[in-house]
C-alpha cells in the first residue's frame, strides 16, 4: 500500500490540478503486478496525508516512530507568528475573499507578510524562509519575488471582487447605514510611480512626490475599501467615487456619509442627495464665522454640552471644548515665549556688538512671528538699539474667541439621530484617523511603496488595508497585555518547529513544541490553536539573484 500524487495542467496551461491517492500492488490470476485504488486523498489536509504517508513507512513497526533512536532532530522555521496571524486572518474571511488558487494563496502570503515585517517584495520572500509560509499556506509552487510582483496587478485586478466579498461576509444581508470616509497623503522618496504628483503635503515633506489614499469605512471603523489617487488630487474630488461606490458595489440605501471639515461641500451634498443620502461633516472657522455675523449661531451657546441650532432642513451641533482651549491658550503663550527669547537674544548682540544693524535684527523676529502665525496680535518694534515686543491684547481675544469651539452640520432628521448622536458619529472619524496612522507611520507602514506602476500601487494599497484588518483584530485581542501587536508578534516568532526525520530521510515532517507560557497566553487571547505538527513541504523559495537564468550572461 502506498500514496501516489499527481499533477496536471489544464489544455491551456491556466489551472492546475493536484491528485492523492490511496493504492496498492497485487497480482492477478495469471500473476501479473498490478495496481489499484483504494481511496482518493485529494481533498484530505496536507497533515492528514502526510502522517498517511509516515505511518506507511513504519507500517511494520509503528512503535519505531516513538523511538527517538531513528529519529533527526533539527531547527525548523518559525511558525508562532505565522500560524497566529493566518488563523486570525482566515476568521475574518480574508482567505475564503482572496480565493485558495495559487494567486489567492500569494495574495494572501502578502498580506500575512505585511503584518510579520514591512518591506518589498524580495523581502517577502526571503521572509517566507525564515517563516514557514509554503508549508502553513500549502504552496507547493514555492515562491519568488517575480511571482509576488505579478500577484500586485492580480490584487488590482481582483480589489472590487476581493472587497465585495469581505464587505458580504462580514455584514451579510445587513447593510451599514453609516461610512466614515478620510484621505491621507504618503510621499515617496523616488519620482518614478505611475500616480506620483506634487500636492498639499500633509507629511510636510516639500520637492516630494506623493500619492493620494482614501479609505472608507463602516461604522465601527471596519475598512471597507481603499482607493489610491494621483498625488495632486484635491480630498473632494475623491469624494463622488465613495457615494457611487457605496450604492452601486455595496448596494447601500440608506446611507450616512461622515467626512472631515472641507471633506463635503456643497457640491459632495449634491451628490449625496441625488444619491438618496445624509451627511455629517465640520464647519472650518471662517465657515463658523460667517454664521456668527449672520445670527445663525450665537457665542453663548457653545458650552461643554452639546448644543443644537436648526436652521431649514440642517441642523447645526456646537460645542466647546475646555481642554483644547486651555491647550490652545498654552501655545499661544510659548510661542510668545520663544519670541521674547529671540528678542532677548537679539538686544545681547545689538549690545555686545556697535556695528549690527537693528533693521536686521528686527527682520530676524518678524520672520520668526510669521513663522509662528502670531502676526495679528504680537509686534516687534525698536527704541533706539533695543527691541521691545508689543501685545494687542484685543486682537488676541478675538483671535481666541473660538478656541475650543466646534460645530458639526448634518442633514439627519432629528427622528433618526439626536445631538448627541451626531456628535459622537463625527467623532467616530478618529477611528479612521487610527488606521491611517497604524498604515502610514506606525506597525504597516504604506511606504516605501517599492513598486512603479498603477496597478502595483493599488495592488500594494489593497494589502496594507487587508493586513490592517489583522492588526486590528490582534489589538482588541491583546487589549489588556502590556504590548504592542508588534511586540507580541516578534515575541511568537520565537516560537519554531522542529523537523523530525525518520530512517533516512524517508518521512520529514515539522513537529511544533508546546509554546511557553507567554506564548501560550498570547495565542489563548487571539483565539488560535496551533497544529502539533505541519508538513514539510521543501518548496522552493527563491530570489531573483539566486536563480541562475535570471544572472547575467558573459
Amino acid at each position: 500500500m502506498y500514496v501516489t500524487e499527481t499533477q496536471s495542467k489544464s489544455p491551456d496551461g491556466a489551472k492546475r490540478y493536484r491528485c492523492v491517492l490511496l493504492r496498492e500492488s497485487y497480482r492477478d490470476a495469471a500473476g501479473r503486478v498490478k495496481n489499484r485504488t483504494i481511496g482518493n486523498l485529494t481533498h484530505c489536509k496536507p497533515q492528514e496525508i502526510a502522517a498517511i504517508r509516515l505511518a506507511l513507512a513504519h507500517k511494520d513497526d509503528l512503535g519505531a516512530l516513538g523511538a527517538m533512536g531513528d529519529v533527526a532532530v533539527a531547527e525548523g522555521p518559525s511558525v508562532g507568528a505565522l500560524w497566529t496571524v493566518y488563523d486570525v486572518a482566515r476568521r475574518l474571511g480574508l482567505e475564503k475573499a482572496l480565493g485558495r488558487d495559487r494567486a489567492g494563496r500569494l495574495a494572501l502570503w502578502q498580506v500575512l507578510a505585511r503584518v510579520l515585517d514591512q518591506g518589498s517584495r524580495l523581502s517577502a520572500v526571503r521572509l517566507a524562509r525564515l517563516h514557514a509560509a509554503c508549508d502553513v499556506l500549502t504552496l507547493d509552487g514555492g515562491l519568488s519575488e517575480d511571482a509576488l510582483y505579478g500577484n500586485l496587478h492580480w490584487l488590482a485586478d481582483q480589489q472590487e471582487a476581493i472587497e465585495g466579498r469581505l464587505f458580504r461576509a462580514r455584514r451579510g444581508a445587513k447593510r451599514p447605514e453609516l461610512f466614515l470616509y478620510d484621505v491621507t497623503s504618503s510621499y515617496l522618496e523616488g519620482a518614478d510611480n505611475a500616480l506620483a504628483d506634487f500636492g498639499y503635503s500633509r507629511d510636510k515633506k516639500r520637492g516630494k512626490k506623493q500619492l493620494v489614499i482614501g479609505l472608507l469605512t463602516d461604522e465601527a471603523g471596519e475598512p471597507v475599501s481603499v482607493e489610491v489617487f494621483r498625488g495632486n488630487t484635491q480630498d473632494v474630488k475623491t469624494f463622488g467615487a465613495q457615494v457611487a461606490k457605496v450604492a452601486g458595489r455595496f448596494s447601500c440605501r440608506r446611507v450616512t456619509f461622515v467626512g472631515d471639515r472641507g471633506m463635503i461641500k456643497s457640491g459632495q451634498i449634491k451628490d449625496l442627495s441625488a444619491a438618496g443620502f445624509h451627511y455629517i461633516t465640520a464647519l472650518t472657522k471662517p465657515q463658523i464665522e460667517v454664521l456668527l455675523r449672520a445670527g445663525t449661531l450665537q457665542m453663548d451657546l457653545f458650552d461643554e454640552t452639546v448644543c443644537e441650532v436648526l436652521a431649514g432642513a440642517v441642523r447645526y451641533v456646537l460645542r466647546r471644548n475646555p481642554r483644547r482651549a486651555e491647550d490652545l491658550a498654552a501655545t499661544r503663550r510659548d510661542k510668545r515665549e520663544a519670541v521674547a527669547r529671540l528678542v532677548e537674544t537679539k538686544n545681547a548682540y545689538l549690545a555686545e556688538h556697535k556695528r549690527a544693524t537693528v533693521a536686521v535684527a528686527i527682520r530676524n523676529v518678524r520672520a520668526k512671528i510669521r513663522a509662528l502665525k502670531i502676526g495679528a496680535w504680537l509686534t516687534v518694534e525698536a527704541h533706539e538699539r533695543t527691541l521691545t515686543l508689543r501685545d494687542d491684547e484685543s486682537a488676541r481675544a478675538a483671535e481666541a474667541r473660538l478656541d475650543g469651539c466646534y460645530v458639526i452640520k448634518t442633514d439627519v432628521p432629528a427622528e433618526a439621530a439626536d445631538a448627541q448622536t451626531v456628535h459622537d458619529r463625527y467623532k467616530d472619524l478618529a477611528e479612521v484617523e487610527r488606521a491611517f496612522r497604524t498604515c502610514k507611520t506606525a506597525h504597516l507602514e504604506v511606504r516605501p511603496v517599492y513598486v512603479r506602476t498603477e496597478p502595483s500601487t493599488r495592488g500594494h494599497a489593497l494589502v496594507v488595508m487587508l493586513a490592517y484588518l489583522i492588526v486590528r483584530a490582534l489589538r482588541r485581542a491583546w487589549a489588556t497585555f502590556d504590548l504592542t501587536v508588534e511586540e507580541g508578534l516578534a515575541h511568537l516568532t520565537t516560537l519554531c518547529t522542529q523537523e523530525l526525520t525518520w530512517r533516512g530521510g524517508a518521512a520529514r515532517v515539522h513537529k511544533i513544541p508546546r509554546p511557553r507560557e507567554v506564548s501560550a497566553q498570547l495565542l489563548r487571547a487571539a483565539g488560535v490553536r496551533l497544529p502539533e505538527a505541519l508538513p514539510s513541504r521543501h518548496a522552493p523559495v527563491v530570489t531573483r539573484r539566486t536563480l541562475p537564468e535570471r544572472r547575467p550572461k558573459p
